[in-house]
């Protein structure tokens, strides 16, 4: 059963924004930002509003310098009131490693296609399943206060074997519940959905879960990524990933322009009348530090180049 406080991070009657721009959108960038510079970013994102946080993942940092220095965001964000951090995990060692940190949430991954299971981590779809039982039970001995949270990959479309069946998204939805998972997510990976897929698989989602909230992780690689949002709010989902200025990508999508802009996400939330507590001018001035420390990268976001509307009430009451 799963623990009420543990819950009470994504509370079900309002829209939870999630910034994974510190994970996802550094997993593909050729520089990064400096330590300092990234827990300013962090820092300052908090003072906009924002409350969720992934940090980073647990990875060898001779592959993934980039989040050689994720035990120091870890302890940035423990002096940063109501902040959740998140943190990546793909095996026991890495859960071992954030068990024993102070991070909130663990991040599960589980491929919707077994095709793509086998070529992106060498792992069956059952044994990822499992592998989430596994940090489920970790998580009871360890550190009981922490939410496990099993992200399904390619959920719809695979850069593999392309359509994906909605039906088998929601069969391994429910059997990562069954294993202990406190919260379960959708990814569009490879930014192959429309809003009408979106609003097919959320509206299983939500017959699925109930009351108990779901994820959704979108990439805006063929410029649906903000409609696809607004299908999903429109169909059950109130909490949704995004990155500032739109950073990220994935190894299995050449071109990939991204994760959904963060900006963008937050003014398309209040819009349809879900309040954030978001400040959109703070996030818009934040991203000059990507502009400094990571000048080579593209930056996206409509709010960044016109802002909100001066003479238009926009926010949600």
């Amino acid at each position: 059963m799963t623990r009420p406080d543990r819950m009470a991070a994504y509370p079900a009657d309002r829209v939870t924004l999630r910034e994974v721009g510190l994970r996802d959108g550094l997993q593909m960038v050729k520089s990064w930002p400096s330590t300092a510079a990234k827990i300013d970013w962090l820092t300052r994102e908090h003072g906009a509003g924002v409350r969720h946080f992934e940090l980073g993942s647990f990875l060898p940092a001779a592959r993934f310098p980039q989040f050689a220095d994720l035990p120091a965001l870890i302890d940035a964000a423990g002096t940063l009131p109501g902040l959740h951090a998140a943190v990546l995990t793909l095996n026991e060692r890495a859960m071992d490693a954030a068990f024993a940190s102070s991070i909130s949430e663990v991040v599960c991954v589980v491929s919707a296609t077994e095709a793509h299971s086998l070529a992106n981590i060498r792992r069956s779809r059952a044994d990822s399943v499992a592998l989430v039982r596994r940090a489920a039970d970790m998580r009871d001995a360890q550190a009981p206060d922490v939410l496990v949270n099993a992200g399904i990959a390619m959920a719809l479309g695979c850069s593999i074997t392309g359509a994906v069946d909605p039906s088998e998204v929601l069969r391994l939805a429910e059997s990562c519940l069954d294993a202990g998972a406190d919260i379960v997510g959708i990814a569009d990976t490879v930014g192959y959905a429309g809003p009408r897929e979106v609003a097919t698989l959320c509206d299983g989602m939500t017959r699925l879960c109930g009351e108990k909230p779901f994820i959704v992780h979108l990439h805006d690689t063929r410029g649906t990524g903000i409609a696809n949002a607004a299908a999903a709010l429109d169909h059950g989902a109130r909490v949704l990933d995004g990155a500032l200025a739109g950073l990220g990508g994935c190894p299995f999508a050449p071109g990939a322009t991204g994760n959904v802009v963060f900006e963008d996400l937050v003014y398309l939330s209040e819009r349809m009348g879900f309040t954030t507590g978001i400040d959109i001018a703070a996030l818009t001035g934040i991203r000059r530090i990507l502009e400094t420390e990571i000048p080579d990268e593209t930056l996206y976001g409509a709010l960044a180049r016109s802002g909100p509307p001066s003479n238009l009430d926009w926010r949600a009451h």
